[in-house]
């Protein structure tokens, strides 16, 4: 009996191993990169890495569990065979994908994932790029690790005992269920609120470390599931004529030159501390200082009165994950995916954390919540952040919001740790409190029980922890040499419901603050129309830096900028300038809302940069 029932665990056990094993010949393979890590980190590509492995061996398993349970009620099914069956055309299958990962990765610097099957239509493509590889070499790994992983097999999974003839089948079929039951933990990389992504296994600052630490077969099954999500756009116009209109708003995105920088300063120096705050949901229709309603945001309405406001903003996009990539790399949204999703691409974006870092710059990112959440630490990782602080590193008692730790808690920590930061810092914070459920640790502020009402108590808690931590914030002697940028990191559809694609729901507030400024800047008033994507260009501008890596960007200060945003929605995009506001839906070609006032102009400008800009989504 002990042994029936022992198989199934065993087997889970064996693909465990397995892909240990594969890693092990995939840091053997990559030597030259590998003798580079030191032994702490090479094992903690192990450690880190257990967790993916864990769930590919658990969807391995899924099919053979499920056959236990049938085996389990008739008798005649051939379990033992079908499963060793399985079991040999799978590892088969594993053992040539992760031999192949190994040249792949030599050859493009990346694990394997759905990039190869765009060679398919190009087979002489497919044989150029193969033709440099050791083809004996790569043979021999895979007879080797193909032999290797049977004997493994038959050592660790073994003989699989008949079912004894005095125990009843419907015993052992509610057995066999409840191994099958337990895999969806080990699927979903534990019991933690977010199912496990590439994010979990990023553990270090060097990029190998956290390639290695990643499970090809998983990296290729996760890809190919979010190819799904990447629908060809069809073209709006004439690549050429797509670029040149793109020309006029940021040129160097399709290759052209660019004017100098020549903004004049707002600072009083040009290497300030920046404290970067980003804001969830604070939708410009709660600030009063941009035009919202009075009262919810008093504290940031107060600092708007004393810092640079930007009051023409919009978000690229409606989700967290697509703000932080739109504010920290300049790079715009897509409409029915997100770069944070594809790491292998997000390596390639700037980042104002990696380009303020050749300037002397420490770093650290600071948010009460989970970083695995949408494959955000994967992203941060690679962007270079000295420290990264979440929800783990905070006490369980500290843990009083259903993600994590509620903003007051946030910002005391982060007042904290300035006092040892390094200075010049790049420090920024990511607050969570006026998330949905907009359950906050304060008296009622706003009556009632409707979700408007919660949303506002909510917004108006961080606008408080936030006006707290700025109280005493002055009082600390970086503050006087300190730039704060505060910005929302998308809007809201309330207050209002505003509908998807409204430009309303996109509107945010932007705000340069802090002791840094110059005292003849405080209090002025920016109304240049401007995307959130334009926030890392006016930073490093007034910082004295190249922005030349961010193609997307555009400087709000800059004399002449060109009052114009962008947003994506779902499978769709919207523009605003001064002659009115444009939304138009992909999926019908045709406009959704258009003001009287909007020429075609700007419509065929909203589609070219829609197209151009997913062409570079899709070259990354």
């Amino acid at each position: 009996m002990k042994n029936r029932f022992a198989f199934q665990p065993r087997y889970f056990l064996f693909w465990l191993l397995f892909f240990g094993l594969g890693r092990a010949l995939f840091l053997g393979y990559e030597y030259a990169a590998a003798k580079q890590l030191s032994f702490g980190t090479m094992a903690a590509t192990f450690g880190y890495g257990l967790r993916l492995d864990a769930s590919a061996a658990a969807y391995v398993c899924l099919l053979p569990f499920v056959l236990f349970i049938v085996g389990s009620l008739v008798p005649r099914l051939p379990l033992r065979g079908l499963i060793n069956a399985y079991s040999g055309a799978i590892g088969a299958l594993l053992v040539l994908l992760i031999i192949i990962d190994l040249e792949l990765y030599r050859a493009w610097g990346f694990r394997l994932d759905d990039t190869p099957l765009q060679y398919l239509n190009s087979p002489a493509e497919m044989a150029a790029s193969a033709g440099s590889a050791p083809v004996l070499l790569l043979l021999a790994l895979l007879a080797g690790f193909g032999a290797g992983s049977w004997w493994l097999y038959k050592a660790v999974v073994g003989r699989m005992p008949a079912l004894p003839p005095w125990f009843g089948r419907g015993r052992a079929a509610l057995a066999s269920l409840l191994y099958a039951a337990l895999l969806v933990v080990p699927l979903r990389g534990g019991t933690q609120q977010i199912p496990i992504n590439q994010s979990d296994v990023y553990f270090s600052r060097i990029p190998f470390a956290n390639h290695a630490a990643l499970n090809a077969p998983w990296n290729l099954m996760s890809a190919l599931v979010l190819r799904a999500e990447e629908k060809p756009l069809a073209p709006f116009m004439a690549d050429s004529t797509a670029r040149r209109l793109v020309a006029g708003l940021y040129p160097r995105a399709v290759g052209a030159a660019a004017p100098p920088d020549t903004s004049a300063a707002v600072l009083t120096t040009s290497r300030p501390n920046v404290l970067f705050i980003i804001l969830e949901s604070f939708t410009a229709k709660l600030v009063g200082s941009v035009g919202g309603e009075k009262g919810v945001t008093p504290n940031l309405d107060s600092l708007a009165r004393t810092g640079v406001l930007f009051d023409s903003v919009y978000a690229a996009g409606d989700r967290s994950q697509k703000g932080l990539v739109s504010l920290l790399s300049g790079y715009p949204n897509q409409p029915t995916t997100s770069i944070i999703k594809f790491p292998r691409k997000t390596e390639s974006l700037p980042h104002l954390c990696r380009t303020l870092a050749t300037a002397g710059y420490s770093s650290s990112y600071y948010y009460g919540g989970e970083l695995a959440f949408a494959n955000m630490k994967s992203y941060l990782q690679t962007a270079g952040y000295e420290h990264l602080t979440e929800r783990a590193d905070f006490a369980a008692a500290d843990q009083n919001s259903k993600w994590g730790a509620h903003d007051g808690v946030l910002f005391n920590r982060v007042l904290a740790d300035l006092a040892r930061q390094r200075q010049p810092f790049f420090v920024t914070a990511f607050t969570l409190s006026s998330h949905e459920p907009f359950d906050v640790p304060m008296k009622t502020r706003f009556p009632g029980k409707a979700e408007e009402d919660l949303f506002r108590n909510s917004v108006f808690y961080t606008d408080y922890a936030l006006g707290e931590f700025l109280k005493k914030a002055k009082q600390q002697p970086w503050y006087a040499n300190t730039l704060l940028v505060l910005v929302a990191d998308h809007g809201h559809i309330l207050p209002g419901n505003s509908s998807n694609q409204s430009p309303e729901k996109f509107h945010i507030p932007l705000l340069l603050a802090g002791g840094a400024l110059q005292p003849e800047s405080r209090g002025r008033v920016v109304s240049t129309i401007g995307s959130q994507t334009d926030v890392a260009a006016t930073l490093l501008h007034q910082l004295r830096l190249p922005a030349a890596d961010f193609v997307w960007s555009r400087d709000l200060l800059a004399p002449k900028a060109v009052p114009f945003a962008f947003y994506t929605f779902n499978n769709g995009f919207g523009t605003v300038s001064p002659a009115g506001i444009v939304t138009f839906d992909n999926v019908g070609r045709n406009t959704w809302e258009r003001d009287a006032t909007v020429p075609d102009a700007q419509v065929r400008l909203g589609q070219a940069l829609e197209q151009v800009s997913l062409e570079d989504f899709a070259r990354r």
